[in-house]
């Protein structure tokens, strides 16, 4: 599948103002109720730059393919803008598989503390964590918009899925892994009767589970951990030897769906639901249908994604300045600047643009289930996690990407 380049880090630009000297960016294009800047066009034009720099590539190709971004780079920022003004209004929440893909980075790359991890990114993409974790969120908004709005439409006979499946089975070849979501209902601190209350509530939590109520929903009303409450419960995959041993012969050995027993641990009672399991060796065809699916409806899909993008630039409010082009204008859509006087200056001053982004503290350890403490250092098994690979890079930029993003750890 490919990927897009999608970088909104704002740039700056002096520029005098009355008495003052104030960094300003030039806003290049009105998209509803957000705003596209210089700024952020030309920092997206230097972060490809850099990625194919680092590829080795050079010279008059490097000239060509970065002018060829140029030419399509306020067209991609509407895009994605659209899509993700779209995700807010179908209710669209991808928190759960950010934090999944965050968190399985930190398996890889062996690393517990925080602020060493938050150096890792910051090392590996050039961004801070936060600006990571936001271009992440929004590349899986988008993709999830295109596969609920345009893929659900395309269909692939059953046997090109299953001749495909058997042309490409090594690429289907898994770890043993399970995918968890967890509940904490805290005891610190707590008398022997509060200790007993609490065993009570995570029991009576456990059978209206059972009885069909969302896990999700259980989570965030009653679990005492506020990291991964915030998610719906959902932690990093996990491969034998990173849990503690009662749990794991429990997990590894259920269904999808499962929810267990509370587990007594040192600060509560800890409730798991099993949200995916997978034996180690050769994955199913049905385990993996939807990813065969969606290899191949891409082809396919790609001309369908630019109407969809056509019809949303049409329904959409948008202005572009003077100077700039939307390589993917829709036909016969006045997006000229209006109202000029209102719109003076046409600036914004860099912390106005920074304010639009708003980052909230999110997971960065890798969650113990039964703990809302982060794990130290010396308590990470060095021999579970596969070596870190090189973050993966947002997308490219050629267009919208297609596919769902599956958890990294699913091989």
């Amino acid at each position: 599948m490919y990927r897009r380049y999608a970088l909104l880090i704002a740039a700056t630009l002096p520029m005098a103002v009355a008495a003052d000297v104030r960094v300003v960016e030039e806003i290049a294009a009105k998209v509803n109720g957000d705003i596209i800047t210089r700024g952020e066009l030309e920092s997206q034009k230097r972060d490809l730059e850099r990625g194919l720099k680092g590829e080795g590539i050079s010279g008059t190709k490097l000239q060509d393919q970065l002018r060829d971004f140029e030419a399509n780079s306020l067209r991609d920022h509407i895009d994605q803008l659209l899509l993700v003004q779209k995700a807010k209004d179908l209710n669209i929440n991808v928190d759960p598989e950010v934090t999944r893909e965050l968190a399985d980075i930190q398996v890889r790359a062996k690393i517990s503390d925080p602020d060493k991890f938050k150096a890792y990114i910051a090392e590996e993409t050039g961004m801070s964590y936060e600006d990571y974790r936001d271009r992440l969120k929004r590349q899986m908004l988008s993709q999830r918009v295109i596969g609920q709005e345009v893929g659900y439409r395309i269909n692939i006979p059953e046997a090109d899925l299953r001749k495909y499946y058997e042309e490409h089975k090594t690429d289907f070849v898994r770890k043993e892994q399970v995918f968890l979501s967890q509940i904490l209902i805290s005891t610190e601190g707590k008398s022997p009767e509060q200790v007993a209350a609490a065993e009570k509530k995570a029991k009576d939590i456990v059978a209206r589970a059972r009885k069909g109520e969302k896990f999700s929903d259980l989570v965030r009303e009653n679990s005492d951990d506020p990291e991964t409450a915030r998610t719906g419960g959902s932690l990093p995959p996990y491969e034998r030897g990173l849990m503690a041993k009662n749990m794991e012969d429990v997990v590894f050995k259920e269904k999808k769906g499962f929810v267990t027993d509370p587990f007594k641990t040192a600060t509560g009672f800890v409730i798991l639901r099993v949200d995916e399991r997978f034996e180690p060796g050769q994955a199913s065809f049905e385990e993996v249908r939807s990813e065969i699916q969606e290899t191949l409806a891409k082809p396919r899909m790609e001309p369908r994604i630019r109407e969809f993008l056509t019809r949303l630039r049409t329904e959409a409010f948008l202005e572009i300045k003077d100077g700039y082009i939307d390589s993917g204008a829709a036909t016969g859509k006045d997006t000229r600047w209006r109202d000029v006087a209102q719109l003076k200056p046409q600036t914004t001053t860099k912390e106005e643009v920074t304010a639009r982004v708003k980052h909230r503290k999110k997971l960065l350890f890798i969650p113990i289930p039964g703990t809302s403490k982060k794990m130290p250092a010396k308590e990470v098994s060095p021999d579970v996690a596969a070596p870190a690979d090189k973050i993966p890079a947002p997308a490219t930029d050629k267009a919208p990407a297609a596919e769902k993003i599956e958890p990294p750890a699913k091989q």
